[in-house]
């Protein structure tokens, strides 16, 4: 900061004008990674009693039940702490054997209908200290076991009362064999699982139930999971204006220099910035965002590239980071090849997550 500026009491931030996506190449340390293992801050304060049914659809009112018992007997020693030393779990008392019966439960819906919400809600739930309980996406839990590797993961994780799995990717078999064998570590630990997922490739129905698909890819696991099924329709389209019409390119950049915390980037520059970092540091590279600003969205070229935006868009979502943009709408980000094909149900919640981020953003405008 200048002398002048200084004097004058300016903001550095303002001085600077907006922040860039495309200037930041994160570095994640795997001890990060591990602390990180908690509902993102979109889901910092949701609990069961926040959860609202849909009043048409019994599976919800149910489900909520479920959980509950589910995470109230999930006391015991692990929650207390007892034998807990080290950071990644070098040197703890040897867990308790675990119980008979089901050891995990399963979220089985389409998008929208508040898994996320629900799988939140039992890790708030379940009587444990933060650090015994654990709670991350499929993709990030791959990632920690490529930082750690597999048996020092299974040491971190294994004195854990609960685990839970956001976005299960059954699309991608080595992967699931691998977390299927971390999984089964665990629950001979006396872990507790929870975990939602998405659908196979070639799998069409937006809402069609996976739990068929799950259990039979977790194999040998799937006598732990008890599947709960989540009827309804997209919450966030329940008696919600329709997404935003995407704003001038004046107007975006006008209010990333009048939004402290914003970001102001190219779309198309964006997306190949997005090759150059790997997804697990998506929530690193919006650090300390408070919205995100985008010029000239247009058409995603490839499915690559559409696969890294959906990882983007659900880290914006977790922390609840406004998007305005510019250019095409968020609905026709990707072609009818790819709402067609086998990863369609990860687009249609990247379209969801991100008009709903727009309609967030409408307020920068007006500043």
């Amino acid at each position: 900061m200048s002398s002048s500026t200084a004097a004058h009491g300016s903001s550095p931030l303002t001085d600077a004008g907006p922040l860039s996506l495309t200037a930041r190449e994160p570095h994640v340390p795997a001890d990060r990674l591990v602390a990180e293992m908690v509902p993102p801050p979109r889901f910092d304060s949701v609990r069961f009693a926040t959860y609202i049914p849909d009043p048409n659809q019994p599976s919800q009112t149910e489900a909520v039940r479920v959980l509950e018992g589910f995470a109230a007997g999930l006391g015991g020693a692990h929650a207390t702490g007892a034998g807990r030393r080290g950071f990644f779990g070098l040197g703890r008392a040897k867990a308790p054997k675990a119980p008979t019966g089901p050891r995990g439960v399963y979220l089985d819906g389409g998008y929208g209908v508040g898994k996320t919400h629900l799988l939140a809600s039992l890790w708030h739930a379940t009587p444990a200290e933060p650090a015994l309980k654990a709670f991350g996406t499929f993709v990030e839990l791959t990632n920690l076991v490529g930082a750690l590797g597999f048996q020092q993961t299974v040491q971190t994780l294994s004195n854990h009362r609960l685990l839970c799995i956001d976005e299960f990717e059954l699309d991608d078999p080595g992967d699931t064999v691998l977390v299927s064998t971390l999984l089964g570590r665990l629950v001979e630990a006396g872990v507790a699982l929870a975990a939602t997922s998405n659908t196979l490739p070639g799998k069409l129905g937006e809402g069609r139930f996976a739990a068929a698909d799950f259990l039979r890819e977790i194999q040998g696991l799937s006598a732990h999971f008890r599947a709960l099924r989540i009827d309804g329709e997209d919450y966030r389209h329940r008696g919600l204006p329709e997404a935003p019409a995407p704003f001038t390119d004046e107007q975006v950049t006008k209010a990333a220099y009048a939004t402290p915390g914003a970001s102001l980037d190219d779309f198309p520059h964006l997306l190949e910035h997005l090759a150059k970092v790997h997804p697990s540091r998506y929530g690193a590279l919006t650090d300390g965002l408070d919205a995100v600003c985008l010029t000239d969205v247009r058409p995603v070229p490839d499915q690559s590239t559409a696969l890294r935006l959906v990882v983007l868009a659900d880290r914006l979502y977790d922390r609840e980071v406004p998007v305005l943009a510019s250019g095409l709408p968020f609905d026709r980000l990707f072609s009818e090849e790819m709402l067609n094909g086998g990863y369609r149900k990860k687009y249609f919640r990247a379209i969801s997550r991100l008009t709903a981020l727009a309609r967030d953003a409408k307020g920068l405008v007006d500043r």
